[in-house]
């Protein structure tokens, strides 16, 4: 499938705008909200935001040739951290990207996951799992905050599109 350097560049752009919207929306949690079971595999609000940014972080890696990465551990249960190193991580995906071009997106990575089995897939492949990785959990910490009777970011693609703030 052919796709573009611009459009992969758009995807993380989009990424980064959503998880930055969802984070000050979490910043109105107190500490139980934050911490609330909800019975999934990242559990609550912070350790699902935590997991989103530690896949981030470990793709980013993976582009630029790292080893297989590991997930963050719990000082990364913290929302003033997450607050504060998201965003660099976040331009550090849009300056690799930045310099990506539409040839390049079909180039293949051979990587290992965290469980150190080996993989091959094509650049825009990974871009895109990341963004719809971090898509669905921010889902699932959207559906955490309006269970608890908090109303949500818009987080739609369709609302970044539109500029909604």
């Amino acid at each position: 499938m052919r796709t573009s350097a611009d459009l992969l560049r758009s995807c993380l752009a989009y990424s980064a705008w959503a998880s930055a919207r969802l984070i000050t929306a979490a910043s109105q949690l107190t500490a139980e909200e934050l911490t609330r079971d909800f019975g999934t595999a990242d559990r609550n609000v912070i350790g699902t935001l935590a997991h989103i940014f530690g896949a981030d972080r470990i793709w980013l890696g993976r582009v630029h040739g790292e080893g297989p990465g590991q997930m963050p551990g719990a000082e990364y249960h913290d929302l003033a951290r997450l607050r504060s190193e998201w965003p660099a991580l976040h331009q550090g995906w849009a300056d690799w990207a930045a310099q990506l071009t539409d040839d390049q997106c079909m180039h293949e990575l051979t990587y290992q996951d965290l469980t150190g089995r080996t993989w091959t897939n094509p650049l825009f492949g990974i871009v895109l799992h990341v963004v719809n990785h971090g898509t669905h959990h921010r889902g699932q910490v959207a559906g955490f905050l309006r269970s608890m009777g908090h109303v949500p970011p818009k987080l739609d693609l369709i609302a970044y599109y539109r500029g909604v703030a």
